[in-house]
């Protein structure tokens, strides 16, 4: 069984903070095997009536596993989910709970009380670079071609059935039995939209007719898919300067591989490989767990940057994705830097072996690759 080493670490160090963990992310992404593979792990999967018969009485229940580290799969199927959670957070704080679901904890109408401050979250992303060591497969175009679920990443040819099957289920279970939405070919026909124009800049209103709905109703669309973790909303960077962009998001898929079935991408052009490594940096910036806002910037003649990343009590740190490192032109950055002079600068790149510095028009310029995003101290 594959020990994803990353992850178990992290739920180990989480549980030392709270008792309650909220284990989310994408279906199949790899929750359900993930929990399996903890030590001294009692796994519950609430789709079967019979757990879920076993957890009717909650207290007993709890009673019944004090001490324990208990996996409550799928939680959302339960009457009243929130319950056990609350009644564990706060009568049995020596067992260890982690809840999983396909949406952030807060969208669903099932939890009427968010935890707040009595649980932690943590997102499973699509496989990051560690993931790629643990499954002994650090190819990089076939990530970006298959994508990050284990399944499909793990198929020897396209599993290209597999996608459509998984957007099938997704509306099936995830929208039906938590947002109970009733236009099914609209909502479809906007995921695949998000899927083809992925990390492009949002209008709305560029979606409502072809999807056959008001502008208000995609709208709702996007907070489902952002809540649902399939679509990342990275909204602009600004301190209202009228020079720059304030109000539109750009929105990415969350994987490559959808992206690349969506857009019918079987042989890659250099383009390519661009737009799917933005993708893929900054689904390893969302795998950090410490980072969490991600901007973009851009400005209204068109100087853009990736990703700006801020933290209290620092100046915005910017991120560039270049498929290749002599593919990073500094204009962009320049202009930036110019409103925003403080702040340290990154390029990631995909061929960097070793990260190096640049000087680059008076600016310091730090070159790194994929695998450094885990454990790089971007603030210093």
């Amino acid at each position: 069984m594959i020990q994803r080493k990353i992850w178990i670490n992290l739920i180990e160090n989480s549980w030392k903070e709270k008792n309650i963990l909220w284990l989310t992310g994408v279906r199949r992404v790899g929750k359900t095997f993930l929990c399996k593979t903890l030590p001294d792990i009692l796994y519950f999967d609430c789709e079967l009536p019979r757990i879920r018969q076993q957890l009717a009485d909650t207290e007993i229940f709890l009673e019944n596993h004090h001490n324990k580290r208990l996996v409550l799969d799928e939680i959302h199927r339960l009457m009243n989910p929130s319950e056990i959670l609350k009644i564990a957070a706060d009568h049995f704080p020596s067992t260890k709970i982690i809840a999983t679901g396909s949406s952030a904890l807060e969208a669903s109408r099932q939890f009427k009380d968010t935890l707040t401050g009595r649980k932690k979250n943590i997102l499973l992303t699509p496989m990051l670079f560690s993931d790629l060591i643990d499954f002994k497969r650090k190819n990089i175009v076939h990530r970006l071609k298959y994508g990050g679920l284990p399944d499909f990443f793990l198929e020897k040819s396209f599993p290209e059935k597999d996608f459509q099957e998984w957007i099938d289920s997704f509306w099936a279970k995830d929208i039906q039995q938590l947002f109970r939405l009733q236009q099914q070919y609209s909502f479809q026909k906007f995921v695949e939209m998000i899927f083809t124009q992925s990390g492009q800049q949002f209008e709305a209103s560029r979606f409502a007719a072809p999807c056959e709905v008001s502008r208000t109703t995609i709208g709702n669309y996007l907070s489902v898919l952002e809540n649902t973790w399939i679509a990342n909303v990275i909204r602009p960077f600004s301190s209202r300067k009228s020079i720059e962009i304030t109000s539109a998001p750009k929105v990415y898929a969350f994987d490559t591989g959808f992206v690349s079935y969506f857009k019918g991408w079987q042989i890659f052009r250099e383009d390519d490989y661009g737009l799917l490594w933005e993708h893929l940096v900054l689904n390893e910036l969302q795998g950090r767990q410490d980072i969490y806002k991600i901007n973009y910037w851009r400005d209204k003649r068109a100087h853009e940057i990736d990703f700006i990343i801020t933290k209290p009590g620092f100046p915005p740190l910017t991120i560039e994705c270049k498929w290749k490192d002599n593919h990073f032109n500094p204009k962009n950055l320049i202009s930036f830097r110019k409103n925003y002079p403080n702040g340290n600068n990154y390029v990631v790149a995909c061929n960097v072996k070793e990260p190096y510095i640049r000087k680059i028009s008076g600016l310091k310029i730090n070159f790194i690759n994929l695998q450094s995003i885990a454990n790089y101290t971007f603030f210093n």
